[in-house]
């Protein structure tokens, strides 16, 4: 497949897939009520509550707008770190999408979208995990003075996996929709390391969404913002609007693997900080040199997260916050100490082994817990596995923790 995300001047975008030689005609044009509820202006809302948002770094997306001469913005769905997202209609295929609307020269949108220039410069694969990996339908930039904003368009996905769990009474999943799960996230990890040279370097419940079986919702929320408009607010020329979620369905679809705005490719090492911060594989904590291994460590806590109450790590200490020596030493209490080798390779390591036999220098006490005493849904064999599992992942050596696809053949994920 051609390249599809060549960026020439001032917009830049693809040709879709091949269309009929008849097709219908475009939709016509949504028109929206003018008739909204104002949200104070000295009211931090949504994206302006980011401790480094910066009015001219956020496109000013306006409900009803449309880009390319195509795609019409239908209501907003949320925002992130770096970006806003929002539900849209392709007015030529008749169809909603998703866009994704990146800060004013985003280093993460530039990331992901040359992430997704590459995945889909890859062509038609015979992988099942190139099917759970969310797709990039089209891409284009807006340029003003000052910079560029990259849009990206997507297929519309429900709610996170993050939401999912949530809202149940448990706040944990079965166990039989744990290992679901997580066969689909490892078939997609075994694509992107295997085939397409992909470190993820971000997994976690919000970027792992659930596609939609009842497209009526989609429907749902254009009525909704016709007839019942976002709350907003107005300043000078900008308009910043409150989310609206979808309507809750018990039709879900398979988890789908997005957000590559932290996604590495290209080397067989990296070096640098990454990963959500309990998430933190030990070799990043140590400032080591890292590979595609840190995505099966965070497959690990996120396994844990699904299923038990509260995270594996904290590395957290009560009273000054975040803490290297109190994540340490909760990795010691779980997997035992690391290797002496290992501590030897990490000039950080210093601060926190002596320089002889790499023992523990006692900055902060062990913690006296062990995933024995922690985990508490499972007994007799299903635990014996579901630990096994965890523990072929949760290595402090890269190089010791299983493959994705090594894990997909586990017992404990085709028990019954």
């Amino acid at each position: 497949m051609a390249s599809i995300f060549s960026l020439p001047s001032r917009l830049s975008r693809r040709f879709l897939p091949w269309r009929p030689l008849f097709q219908r005609p475009a939709s016509p044009v949504r028109d929206f009520s003018l008739n909204y509820p104002l949200i104070d202006s000295t009211e931090k809302l949504e994206e302006e509550t980011l401790s480094w948002y910066s009015p001219s770094d956020f496109y000013s997306v306006t409900i009803g707008e449309v880009f390319q001469s195509r795609y019409q913005v239908i209501g907003k769905l949320g925002y992130g770190g770096y970006s806003t997202v929002w539900l849209g209609r392709d007015l030529q295929q008749h169809d909603y999408v998703t866009l994704k609307v990146f800060e004013r020269n985003s280093a993460e949108g530039r990331r992901e979208i040359e992430t997704y220039h590459h995945l889909n410069s890859i062509g038609m694969v015979d992988h099942a995990g190139a099917k759970l990996i969310r797709q990039a339908l089209d891409s284009f930039q807006i340029t003003s003075e000052g910079g560029s904003f990259g849009f990206l368009v997507h297929p519309t996905l429900g709610m996170s996996l993050y939401d999912f769990r949530t809202q149940l009474r448990a706040k944990v999943l079965p166990e039989r929709i744990v290992k679901l799960t997580l066969i689909h996230l490892l078939l997609a990890l075994d694509y992107l390391h295997t085939e397409a040279g992909i470190i993820h370097t971000d997994i976690q419940e919000k970027n792992i969404m659930m596609a939609i079986e009842d497209t009526s919702i989609l429907a749902d929320f254009e009525d909704e913002e016709k007839s019942s408009p976002s709350p907003r607010k107005i300043i000078d020329d900008r308009i910043i609007y409150a989310s609206r979620n979808l309507k809750k369905t018990k039709q879900h679809g398979r988890p789908t693997l997005c957000d590559f705005g932290q996604a590495r490719r290209g080397s067989n090492t990296y070096y640098g900080d990454i990963q959500p911060y309990i998430y933190r594989a030990p070799e990043v904590v140590l400032r080591m040199a890292w590979n595609e291994k840190v995505d099966i460590w965070n497959v690990g806590l996120l396994t844990w997260d699904l299923f038990e109450q509260g995270h594996l790590f904290y590395g957290r200490d009560s009273d000054r916050g975040i803490s290297d020596a109190h994540h340490i030493a909760e990795m010691i209490a779980i997997m035992g100490p690391p290797p002496k080798d290992m501590v030897q390779d990490s000039v950080y390591a210093n601060e926190f082994f002596d320089d002889e036999v790499g023992n523990w220098k006692g900055a902060v006490e062990i913690p006296p817990v062990s995933l024995e005493t922690l985990e508490g849904n499972l007994e007799r064999e299903s635990r014996l596995f579901f630990l096994q599992f965890l523990r072929k992942m949760l290595e402090w050596k890269p190089e010791e923790r299983l493959s994705a696809r090594e894990l997909l053949e586990d017992p404990w994920l085709w028990s019954q």
